[in-house]
């Protein structure tokens, strides 16, 4: 991508904790952490990452896109299940370095590759001296 949305975070802590420009902190692997959320019952859908052409292309879109750490790619979310995210809104949290993300899930409403509406599907507790995993109901 040759031109860019986002102008680099602003040095001056106030101007970035309260001003009204958009400058996220991407990490040293040029991503941000992106927490998606269902926008009508706030379900906690699933936690991916986007590089700025990801953030670009959902922004000029309203489709969610990330980047693919595993596969090292650009992925438009639903390309192929038909589960694609519409953005409703988009928020950032305090210094601009992580953003959530509140879709509705087109599709038969999966997000995760399981199948499941949530990837968040198990809870982890404590048996004994070990950690386990439980579905959640």
């Amino acid at each position: 991508m040759t031109d860019t949305l986002f102008p680099p975070p602003p040095a001056d802590k106030h101007a970035l904790e309260e001003g009204s420009l958009f400058t996220p902190k991407f990490d040293d692997k040029g991503l941000i952490t992106a927490v998606v959320t269902d926008a009508d019952d706030r379900t906690l859908l699933m936690v991916a990452h986007m590089n700025e052409e990801a953030l670009s292309l959902t922004l000029k879109t309203g489709i969610a896109h990330y980047w693919s750490r595993s596969r090292k790619q650009l992925w438009k979310k639903g390309e192929t299940s038909g589960n694609v995210q519409h953005v409703v809104r988009i928020s950032t949290d305090c210094d601009q370095d992580a953003i959530e993300l509140s879709v509705r899930v087109a599709g038969d409403n999966a997000t995760c590759h399981t199948g499941r509406r949530s990837c968040f599907y198990r809870n982890v507790v404590l048996e004994g001296d070990k950690a386990v995993l439980v579905l959640q109901d």
